[in-house]
């Protein structure tokens, strides 16, 4: 009864975690959104009036520029704000104190920064801009503190691989929907609470009160993940590693695959937020109508989460490369139909929708090549830098948001898109200029990161499954230690280990599996199993040290020093994971009998695929008695297979 209850209670609590996170990312993105992309309306349209004239031009311009230079200056800071939070130790956890004291100065800022500071924009400029380069650089580092400690804290939830991925799934879902919601209800409640509804503009109250509400928002959503979530401490969460900047392109500067792929991404990001910061002006100093815009970011929303799930089965069709040339192809019709698309209503949602289709699929293969390239980095250099090389892609993110706020300021100021116009005031020369840096910028942008993406990001799926293939030949060579490798491989302890199945199945000799390099010895002695079930578990007590992104094969130490590999099926790096389930981490002690990894059997036939299980000992010459307790016939896990054993310690 009582474990009936614990079960249960755990249960409830795995189910308060993930819908707190998931709120925790809406209200997260909802911010993001808020800041990247509407709080620069905001500064260009609103914050001064007409009788500002060429001084609020020029403080606008002061403004933007501030903006994008504070941004650059937070990439600077980033590393050190990760570090803080691994140093962090608190009743609360490394990341929780973080979350709540970055929304809730956030959010505070966020409504401040939605006003004119009493009136010090205009009354005492040079004063306003002090204050708001103070105010804004502190948000944008306690935005930054949440960022990183918000997107860090899924391992802390929970140890399980299989709960972590849940988790992550609720927590984009909540992302996607905070961030288009925004797109949606902005014009609406800046309207609803506007005393004077300016051609459809809404005034300075009612885009207080949108400040105001996504900041109320942002606030409950981090208390919520603060008072929802439990943050799990352990041994195995302990980072001794320090980030540093400097860190970040030393690994960019030796991996070729992810230098250019950070390039390409880092043009091709700057250039697609420029023209979707720019939508909601053309809505409204082109089409003259601010409101209609809740439709395009209505359609987006739907739309989008549609085409995050059309990328498994495009790439599975056509490759990511064929998907990422097929996106961009449609992006840059979209663009061309956008710009002669003038205030046709249908013209302009078709374009704008077709060209947001093509952003996620682009940013999953993106995220595919650049996950790729930390076992491309690993094969080349002999070091694993995963945390570093997946850092890269959100410092290209805001290093893309601080060029596109930079230059939508100015375009605002050089289109006449400023101090209470409507489109009416908006010059043919005006329109000419907004639509060169709405349309034409961004695509000369896009297309040069396509160059570069054809010419030099060679590493793709086949590329990926060969690296992975030689790295589980050489994965014992590369332990995360500081001792010779042909050391660590001798250290077998002067003790009997008794080595279980690890798969219930047939077990086979070694020699009539497919794979030549198992089958002639390369990757080590010992069996292969015909499986019956779809379970992995641990054959001895020990660490894990290897772990692959397909989830196919694991490597293992025993704590008396035994190198084992455990690889499921024939070719089965190529299924990249689908169908595959790994419920511990490289670094984790296991015990013997614990479950490591679940896959699914049909899908391995259904991929034409071979499931033989190979189970061999790496380091099996450095064993001298090294005794097969089974060789053929039906076994279950946890059954002996093995009795491996020195006579003395080999230093």
């Amino acid at each position: 009864m009582t474990d009936t209850k614990s079960a249960a209670e755990t249960k409830g609590q795995q189910v308060k975690s993930r819908l707190a996170y998931s709120f925790g990312a809406f209200g997260h993105d909802a911010f993001y959104a808020t800041l990247s992309t509407y709080f620069i309306m905001f500064v260009t349209s609103h914050l001064f009036d007409k009788s500002s004239g060429s001084q609020g031009a020029k403080m606008i311009a002061y403004i933007t520029l501030i903006i994008a230079a504070l941004r650059f200056v937070e990439l600077a800071i980033d590393p050190l704000i990760g570090n803080a939070i691994d140093n962090t130790n608190s009743r609360w956890g490394h990341f929780k104190p973080w979350i709540l004291a970055g929304g809730t100065i956030g959010s505070i800022v966020l409504a401040i920064l939605f006003t004119n500071m009493g009136g010090l924009n205009t009354s005492s400029p040079i004063l306003y801009l002090i204050i708001f380069a103070i105010l804004y650089i502190t948000m944008d580092i306690f935005y930054s503190f949440k960022d990183v400690g918000f997107w860090s804290m899924i391992p802390a939830i929970s140890f399980d691989s299989a709960e972590r991925e849940k988790t992550a799934t609720f927590a984009r879902v909540g992302s996607n929907i905070g961030a288009n919601l925004v797109g949606v209800v902005v014009m609406p409640i800046v309207l609803y609470f506007s005393t004077n509804a300016n051609s459809g503009q809404g005034d300075t109250k009612g885009w207080f009160a949108f400040g105001l509400i996504i900041a109320l928002i942002s606030w409950i959503s981090a208390v919520a993940v603060g008072f929802g979530t439990k943050e799990n401490d352990s041994e195995l969460r302990q980072n001794a590693e320090k980030t540093t900047f400097k860190d970040v392109f030393k690994v960019l500067g030796r991996n070729d695959q992810l230098m250019w792929l950070s390039l390409t991404y880092g043009i091709y990001t700057a250039g697609i937020a420029i023209t979707n910061s720019l939508e909601l002006y053309y809505f409204t100093y082109i089409m003259g109508n601010a409101a209609q815009y809740s439709l395009l970011a209505t359609l987006n929303a739907i739309i989008g989460i549609f085409s995050v799930l059309a990328f498994p089965p495009l790439a599975k069709k056509f490759s990511r490369r064929k998907v990422f040339f097929l996106a961009i192809a449609v992006m840059i019709l979209a663009l061309i139909l956008f710009a002669i698309s003038g205030d046709s209503l249908p013209m302009v949602l078709t374009s704008a929708v077709l060209f947001y289709i093509p952003q996620p699929l682009i940013f999953l293969v993106v995220l595919m090549v650049l996950s790729d390239s930390v076992e491309y980095g690993q094969l080349k250099f002999g070091h694993r830098d995963e945390s570093l090389t997946l850092s890269v892609r959100p410092l290209l993110d805001k290093l893309g948001g601080a060029i596109s706020n930079g230059i939508v300021g100015l375009t605002a100021v050089w289109a006449g898109m400023t101090a209470g116009a409507t489109s009416g005031d908006i010059t043919a020369h005006g329109q000419m200029i907004f639509k060169l840096m709405m349309f034409g910028i961004p695509a000369a942008m896009v297309l040069i990161g396509t160059f570069i993406f054809f010419k030099k990001v060679k590493l793709d799926e086949k590329m990926h499954a060969e690296i992975v293939d030689e790295l589980e030949k050489t994965w014992h060579e590369h332990l995360d230690t500081d001792e010779p490798m042909a050391q660590v491989e001798a250290e077998v302890a002067a003790k009997t280990t008794t080595y279980q199945v690890p798969v219930t199945g047939t077990m086979i000799s070694l020699a009539d599996v497919s794979d030549a390099n198992f089958a002639n010895g390369t990757m080590g002695k010992g069996f292969a199993i015909k499986p019956a079930d779809g379970g992995v578990y641990a054959p001895f007590d020990g660490v894990v040290e290897a772990t692959f992104p397909s989830r196919h094969a694991i490597g293992l130490r025993s704590d008396n020093g035994i190198l084992t590999l455990i690889h499921i099926g024939v070719g089965t790096v190529n299924m990249r994971g689908t169908g595959f389930v790994q419920y511990v981490e490289k670094g984790d002690h296991v015990t013997q009998g614990q479950e490591l990894i679940e896959f699914w059997n049909p899908a391995i036939v259904k991929a034409g695929l071979d499931d033989t299980v190979m189970v061999v000992v790496s380091n099996y010459k450095d064993i001298d008695d090294f005794k097969f307790l089974k060789e053929t016939g039906n076994v279950a896990h946890g059954d002996d297979a093995l009795q491996l054993s020195n006579p003395g310690s080999k230093a």
